[in-house]
């Protein structure tokens, strides 16, 4: 699958004008609401016709507004799992799933709708009514009748938005396996990074009707395109520190009265210079507080020395956020504190943070990942 769109289309108060390219795989687009990522997902499927643009689909023009094109939505062969699954009450399970297939004789309609609800198991469902399915089965009943005609592409808007958490964590990972198993391209509209993160191949992130990074999820993960990006994502310690040297493999930077080495990335085409402002991202969970009974930090592997306190914490469950502020005058970089750093609740257990507050901290040059500059 090959799927090329450029659209614009405002509206009062505001204005999408995207564009992004995909291939054979599961694209999220992810973003705050209000952002245009339904919007966009309207316009492919033909729902809302854009001011301009042009979308393709495997060669097929659905949408050129130089040319006049506008194919309608039902000639598009798309197949559109709405919020909330929109199934029609009245009919049963197999009636649904049947309802795309009108166009084919009785015979080709029943032998593919049984084939639907046999690869999702959903055969001993067939003569239920929506409102006597449960979430997970009102789910695979959508994703029934959206795959039966056999679409090139998938479009799915928030999914899974309308319901709970610990049944939204389940389906997430049985909608997953269902657009692996199918092998269809599919482009899905989140608000919710873990679930753009665990369904897509590709996020497409927006941001006020614009798209500012499109990457393949681990890529975005490690290596946001900027700032912004980092803070919709939702990336933690994100902290500005000022340039003393740049080589082309490696950059040593000012932060909060440190002197901190960072791994330049290779793909930089720049080297920043020096009394240049940084910012920089530091994950929670690659912070490493030096054990006291281990004697003294070993330069080989104990880089990017500091001291600090923990002055919060937060327990997740299975895991500690500590918020700490170093041993260094000034104020905190995060406002009350200067670092989150995160620990498995074992760890948190054996060396007794509950009481003993006062810690020095290591960070790998490697861990420590410098953002483009704006």
């Amino acid at each position: 699958m090959a799927l090329s769109l450029e659209v614009r289309k405002a509206l009062p108060g505001f204005t999408l004008d995207v564009a992004w390219e995909a291939g054979d795989e599961v694209v999220t687009l992810f973003g705050p609401s209000g952002a245009g990522k339904t919007l966009t997902l309207q316009c492919l499927a033909g729902l809302v016709r854009p001011d301009a643009g042009r979308i393709v689909v495997n060669g097929t023009v659905f949408f050129d507004g130089a040319r006049g094109v506008d194919v309608p939505t039902q000639r598009r062969r798309l197949g559109y799992v709405f919020q909330g699954y929109a199934l029609f009450p009245h009919l049963n399970v197999r009636d649904n799933v049947a309802y795309g297939l009108r166009h084919l004789i009785a015979s080709a309609r029943r032998e593919r709708t049984r084939e639907v609800l046999e690869r999702l198991g959903l055969a001993d469902l067939a003569s239920r009514r929506p409102r006597e399915l449960s979430g997970g089965q009102q789910q695979r009943v959508a994703l029934g009748r959206a795959l039966a005609p056999d679409p090139a592409l998938i479009l799915l808007d928030e999914p899974l938005s309308a319901l709970d958490l610990p049944l939204r964590q389940a389906l997430r990972d049985d909608l997953r396996a269902v657009l692996a198993e199918w092998r269809t391209a599919a482009v899905l509209v989140t608000h919710d990074f873990t679930e753009a993160y665990r369904l897509g191949d590709r996020i497409v992130v927006y941001e006020a009707g614009r798209v500012i990074q499109t990457a393949p999820r681990a890529e975005l993960l490690w290596q946001p395109a900027s700032e912004r990006v980092a803070g919709i994502v939702g990336i933690r310690n994100v902290l500005h520190g000022t340039v003393l040297k740049a080589t082309p493999d490696r950059i040593q930077f000012s932060w909060r009265g440190q002197l901190l080495e960072a791994v330049n990335s290779p793909s930089r085409s720049y080297l920043p210079a020096p009394d240049s402002a940084l910012a920089f991202f530091i994950r929670p969970e690659y912070v490493r507080l030096i054990r006291k009974d281990r004697g003294s930090p070993d330069p080989g592997h104990h880089m990017n020395l500091m001291q600090g306190r923990v002055v919060g914490e937060a327990d997740f469950g299975t895991t500690w956020t500590l918020y700490v502020r170093l041993d260094a005058p000034g104020a905190p970089a995060q406002g009350e504190y200067d670092l989150e750093i995160e620990v498995p609740r074992l760890v948190y257990e054996i060396l007794d943070l509950a009481r003993d507050r006062q810690w020095q901290l290591s960070i790998h040059r490697g861990s420590i990942h410098v953002l483009p500059s704006s």
